[in-house]
């Protein structure tokens, strides 16, 4: 298939059409899609997409030092039917961190943007001796159940102080993430940790004090998945999100409350 695509690149006159290694420009680093979602600046998936396919055309090896072949990316984009990624360790998995979502799930949002039709994602955890190649929702959903929607791992974090609100509110984030690149929305995520997090008294208290800025994040992208689409919240819920956003906000403000 490699020599197929290069011949037919070749033929149209497009130069080192063999190029298959791609990254960031030279000396730079980073897709730049988890910083469009962490500040919330991004319409729709297509457009990260656009981000990663943008910042990932510089071509690398033999004569090619981050020279940008943007024509062979997207070719090589539209005849991609799996993104197959490694996770290496045991400690950071897909929804513990951002780069995850920002750099496979940029990637395979790309791909299915430029092929359109739908692009599976497989994982293999290296770290272990099963090396079965697991499918991207599924990994996704035994992540949350065992670790963000875990009693035992919630109040670990919870009873860390801040740094432990700090890493709930990361996953909150990594979440909408996922929304945005991989369209993954199972509605009792959301359900689940807004229940966990944001509705338990004690629980929001104990976050709240310790860290207010990653409480309020949290609730906020729980705002912000009902408001792309991504969980149908009732009304009642809602209201009470968006109390709970303003008291934290106003606490952190330093505004009296009466």
């Amino acid at each position: 298939f490699i020599r197929k695509h290069a011949l037919a690149l070749q033929s149209q006159g497009v130069e080192n059409a063999s190029a298959r290694l791609f990254s960031n420009p030279a000396g730079d680093f980073g897709s730049m899609v988890n910083e469009q979602v962490v500040d919330s600046n991004w319409e729709s998936g297509d457009e990260l997409a656009k981000t990663w396919r943008d910042r990932n055309a510089f071509s690398y090896g033999r004569k090619d030092k981050g020279q940008a072949r943007p024509e062979i990316l997207s070719q090589l984009l539209q005849t991609t039917s799996r993104v197959v990624q490694e996770i290496d360790s045991v400690e950071y998995g897909l929804t513990d961190i951002q780069e995850y979502y920002a750099n496979t799930g940029g990637l395979k949002r790309a791909a299915e943007k430029e092929s359109g039709t739908k692009v599976n994602a497989s994982f293999v955890e290296s770290f272990s001796k099963d090396t079965t190649p697991r499918n991207l929702e599924d990994l996704l959903r035994l992540e949350y159940r065992t670790k963000l929607l875990n009693p035992k791992w919630a109040e670990a974090m919870a009873n860390q102080g801040s740094g432990g609100a700090y890493e709930i509110s990361q996953r909150m984030t990594a979440l909408i993430g996922w929304g945005g690149t991989a369209d993954f929305t199972d509605t009792w995520v959301y359900d689940q940790a807004a229940d966990t997090y944001a509705f338990d008294p004690e629980m929001a208290q104990k976050l709240r004090e310790s860290n207010p800025e990653a409480f309020r994040n949290l609730v906020g992208r729980m705002i912000e998945a009902h408001g792309r689409g991504f969980w149908q919240a009732s009304e009642e819920k809602l209201q009470k999100l968006r109390e709970l956003y303003d008291l934290t906000d106003e606490e952190i403000e330093g505004v009296k409350m009466d």
